[in-house]
């Protein structure tokens, strides 16, 4: 780690390790993790895509991941709870900084962020991307099912995200149409959680909405999404919005009856051993938030899905 205090984000020489630096001060990437384009010796690389062009409601979710890293300085200062170990001692980390786009050339974008997660799948490593609006996910899915095949789909929201469409247009509501019209996605081995917006049809997925979730225990929950994925690869998504909008206004179409902070974090908790071969959270909108709990939110979110990463590695500290 830095031979000198501070700014970490730049002064690292170490993608392991966690050193406690002041929560107020500092260069902001994503817990303290070094900002760097050098993926040599890297297991996960976070990255932000700060796009909100495809936003039916109220835009924003371009400020998310700037959001989510300034929240995360929260966390960055110790182990977190209730794990017993710090994932960054487990895996190399790394702040990959966010996917640049001409937002000009909005036909361009798709392909801009498939390209940007390509350069980092090809070279062997992990992804967690921090959105921006929740379009990102079919970009993102096109380059990680090309890694790895069709995917179980882990779909965290207020909204299916299945409403049908034509090919080629930028609707954050219409992604998961497209990966399965696309074979992105495997829909019989996919669930959505916390649903709580109507829609015809499923296209396969199994729904899991909010009133059931928040009717059963996390572990009844668990056990059903567990049985639907199966043992292949699955990805990890997750918006902001399906928490209650008491838990997290920051977002651009809040809707409410959603699933409150803990019960939401005590379900990804549980997906321990799921074998995930990426992840993203979205619809981070901070222009919108109080007090940062929606960003926070975010950000533990994120972190917990890299402790779920870690956890897998079985991986002892270096």
């Amino acid at each position: 780690m830095p031979k000198t205090p501070g700014d970490h984000a730049f002064t690292a020489e170490s993608p392991y390790g966690t050193v406690a630096e002041p929560t107020y001060s500092g260069a902001l990437s994503f817990m303290r993790r070094r900002y760097t384009r050098d993926l040599k010796g890297v297991d996960v690389a976070v990255t932000g895509v700060p796009l909100d062009l495809a936003t039916s409601n109220r835009p924003g979710a371009r400020f998310g991941p700037a959001a989510i890293r300034k929240a995360s300085a929260q966390l960055a200062w110790g182990l977190p709870w209730p794990w017993n170990f710090s994932p960054f001692d487990r895996l190399a980390v790394v702040d990959y900084g966010d996917c640049y786009f001409d937002s000009g050339r909005p036909e361009q974008i798709p392909q801009a962020i498939e390209a940007h997660a390509r350069t980092i799948l090809d070279a062997g490593v992990f992804m967690l991307s921090l959105g921006g609006d929740h379009f990102i996910s079919l970009p993102l899915l096109r380059a990680h099912a090309r890694a790895f095949g069709p995917l179980a789909l882990v779909h965290f929201d207020a909204h299916s995200d299945t409403w049908r469409d034509e090919a080629g247009r930028i609707d954050h509501g219409t992604m998961f149409f497209h990966a399965v019209q696309e074979g992105l996605v495997d829909p019989r081995r996919s669930v959505q959680i916390g649903i709580r917006t109507h829609n015809d049809e499923t296209h396969g997925f199994t729904v899991l909405d909010a009133r059931r979730v928040l009717r059963e225990p996390p572990e009844t929950t668990l056990s059903e999404i567990k049985k639907i994925l199966g043992s292949g690869k699955a990805y990890f998504t997750f918006d902001i919005d399906c928490l209650d909008p008491s838990c997290a206004p920051g977002t651009g179409t809040p809707v409410v009856g959603g699933l409150p902070t803990h019960l939401a974090l005590e379900i990804v908790r549980g997906l321990a051993g799921v074998d995930f071969a990426g992840g993203d959270v979205t619809e981070v909108a901070p222009t919108y938030d109080v007090g940062e709990i929606t960003a926070l939110a975010g950000a533990t979110i994120a972190l917990e899905f890299l402790c779920l990463r870690a956890a897998k590695s079985g991986r002892p500290a270096p």
